[in-house]
């Protein structure tokens, strides 16, 4: 094989490695806004800060893509309301599992989609 024919395949699979980069890169971005959406309204506390204050943190690099969903406003919360606890004069709290869900979806959606971008090429 010629020296150009060398090159014009690593041209392709380069191609191939951006488009399934870029493509997971959306899904990534779109599946952590979805799961912001949804914790938005599952919050157990209805009104105030802490269920506006969901938010997504992206970070890109070469290669990799990662989002993060947290409580910007409330975080101490989260734990707080996922988790029982003692109360103050006695007893436990009970646990208002909202998150789990949410991150257990949101895994699922995301590792079908790129799945199904690798499958496709991007």
């Amino acid at each position: 094989m010629s020296d150009k024919g060398i090159l014009e395949i690593n041209d392709i699979l380069n191609e191939y490695s951006n488009d399934i980069q870029e493509g997971i890169t959306r899904e990534a971005e779109s599946v952590a806004k979805e799961a912001v959406s949804e914790l938005k309204v599952t919050s157990p506390i209805r009104t105030g800060k802490y269920r506006k204050g969901w938010r997504v943190k992206t970070t890109k690099g070469r290669g990799f893509v990662e989002c993060i969903v947290h409580n910007s406003t409330n975080y101490q919360l989260t734990h707080l309301l996922e988790k029982p606890h003692l109360k103050r004069n006695g007893g436990i709290t009970t646990p208002k599992v909202h998150i789990k869900p949410v991150e257990e979806k949101s895994k699922k959606e995301y590792e079908q989609k790129v799945e199904n971008i690798i499958k496709n090429g991007g």
